[in-house]
């Protein structure tokens, strides 16, 4: 049995905080990124992201066809990409490519842009299909804790345009349930809500190990102790999310 202390800023940490037009990213100081994989080593991500992204690359064989095209961005590096896309693209595109900011989830290091291998690649929007290599991606992107974040016809609810070049590492099972039951972050995060932690959990089996899923509601200006077999992640906006692992 593992003991956690929630302190209301955790609620601002982790896998499954919430970064988009409306909830902002606190930035810090990282000493937690790595190259999303060493062909392009200023390709960087936090460390669990990019552990598991190599695990699925190397699954499918990714990085012959594959390249990573952005990853973690400081503010100063987003508030350049988006001077320069106004520039060059006008504001309409702008908005609906590039996030304002501070409100970016490539300031989080748990996003990583990714393009198919070719000799001319943009740098915005790269080439990423939904066959081929890159289907084979999506396939098993959730085995390893990715959703691509922006999906069609979702444009109203994450504020972004379709990006399907776009992953987002959340952690499983969260990548299972959100691809499940087709809901992006804003909308599993909002699910969870109907799970109050000590009162009712959302199950789910991934891979043979069982689990339970819940919310609890942050305690701003103190803190929270669990006592649980399981993980926690802040949501960035009022609590956590709380995973119970069951076992086999």
């Amino acid at each position: 049995m593992g003991r956690c202390v929630l302190e209301a800023k955790r609620i601002y940490e982790g896998s499954l905080i919430l970064v988009n037009p409306e909830y902002g990213y606190r930035e810090q100081e990282r000493e937690d990124l790595v190259p999303a994989w060493e062909g392009m080593p200023k390709v960087q991500m936090e460390r669990r992201a990019a552990v598991l992204l190599a695990e699925l690359m190397g699954k499918i064989r990714g990085w012959e066809r594959i390249v990573p095209v952005s990853g973690w961005r400081s503010r100063k590096e987003q508030q350049i990409i988006w001077e320069e896309c106004l520039e060059e693209s006008g504001e309409e595109f702008t908005r609906k490519f590039v996030a304002v900011p501070g409100h970016s989830e490539h300031q989080t290091g748990l996003a990583i842009d990714l393009g198919r291998r070719q000799e001319e690649i943009d740098f915005i929007c790269p080439e990423f299909p939904y066959t081929g290599i890159c289907g084979a991606f999506r396939r098993y992107a959730a085995d390893y804790g990715f959703v691509e974040r922006y999906p069609a016809g979702k444009e109203t609810v994450t504020g972004i345009g379709h990006e399907p070049w776009h992953f987002r590492y959340v952690g499983v099972p969260h990548a299972h349930v959100m691809t499940g039951l087709g809901l992006t972050l804003e909308e599993y995060l909002d699910f969870m809500k109907d799970y109050p932690h000590g009162r009712k959990a959302y199950p789910c089996r991934v891979q043979g190990v069982e689990m339970a899923v819940s919310y609890l509601a942050g305690e701003l200006g103190g803190e929270t102790v669990l006592e649980i077999p399981g993980t926690v992640s802040g949501n960035n906006v009022d609590g956590f999310i709380v995973t119970v692992f069951l076992g086999r």
